[in-house]
């Protein structure tokens, strides 16, 4: 397979891709029409996506932004009806309702990170300081809290599974996966193709929050301090550093296609099992479109011809 450059995430029954300096939301609307929307983004050319660990920081601040701007997108199509009708709207109301989306869209990040940090760092830190009655090895006791965050980690993965509404959102990633493969393998992007493709991914951002915990496990060893609340502390501010360094590892596995690659990636496929769902062929569709809103997967194939 081709590496293409291209990714994406799930939204609200749709699929957003992004390819360098543009992204875009495709939705199945309430009406089973698709809409597409197409928005150009920071430059990924920048000094900062040059430095290693550092581009992975930028690169993940970016990604929660723009995923949760998205997820916001894809739901107004599917607001209650209390909702104003933006198409009525002067010009002064529709900025002061852009506002308040905006502010609400900040409030939300904000809130869903700290509740984030303090289910799958805090919750697992503090569980594991009962192991102190029975160790004095911390970097024992550091390897017993990875074990706890993964377990509730997975636990949460498998609980939300079970909502019909996050099935479907699983069914779209599957959707988006497929067709990331599809254009990967050389295959012409069509809903048969698509279909047949492995809805399994390396590049997968459920593979990067795996890596992110793993690799946490090995940096919490390292910290040494006394006081409770300073290793609670340490371990939050480090997790910017520790998602930095798993943004490599996602890169170097989608970049490369080799024993050692396949060997780090395999946790992380083993749980897309659980995040990733097959499609149905209107979902395909919607990522089909989502793809071609933004790249240009003929000219990538015919570049590419002899790799294939």
């Amino acid at each position: 397979m081709k590496y293409s450059g291209i990714g994406g995430q799930a939204v609200m029954e749709g699929v957003m891709m992004r390819n360098g300096n543009k992204y875009a939301v495709a939705v199945r609307k309430p009406d089973k029409e698709i809409a597409v929307d197409v928005k150009n983004t920071r430059d990924i050319n920048d000094l900062w996506h040059k430095i290693p660990i550092i581009r992975g920081i930028v690169t993940f601040i970016d990604s929660l932004v723009i995923g949760l701007g998205t997820l916001m997108y894809s739901a107004s199509f599917f607001e209650d009806e209390d909702t104003p009708d933006k198409s009525t709207l002067s010009e002064e109301e529709l900025k002061k309702l852009e506002k308040k989306e905006k502010a609400e869209m900040g409030g939300t990040l904000v809130l869903s990170l700290a509740l984030a940090m303090g289910i799958f760092f805090a919750l697992p830190y503090f569980i594991s300081l009962g192991l102190n009655r029975i160790t004095d090895s911390q970097a024992l006791i550091a390897f017993a809290e990875g074990i706890i965050r993964i377990t509730i980690f997975l636990g949460y993965v498998i609980f939300i599974s079970r909502m019909e509404d996050i099935r479907r959102t699983f069914m779209y990633h599957g959707a988006e996966h497929k067709c990331i493969n599809c254009v990967e393998a050389g295959l012409p992007l069509n809903v048969e193709n698509v279909r047949k493709s492995t809805r399994f991914h390396k590049r997968c951002g459920t593979s990067f929050i795996f890596i992110v915990f793993i690799i946490s496990v090995f940096v919490f060893m390292f910290i040494r301090f006394d006081n409770t609340w300073m290793k609670l502390g340490a371990r939050l501010l480090l997790i910017p550093v520790i998602a930095g360094i798993s943004y490599e590892f996602i890169r170097l596995a989608g970049r490369y296609d080799n024993a050692f690659v396949n060997a780090i990636s395999k946790p992380g496929l083993w749980l897309q099992r659980l995040t990733v769902m097959e499609p149905e062929d209107d979902m395909i569709e919607v990522g089909i479109a989502s793809v071609e809103a933004v790249f240009d997967w003929k000219e990538f194939q015919e570049k590419n011809k002899e790799c294939f």
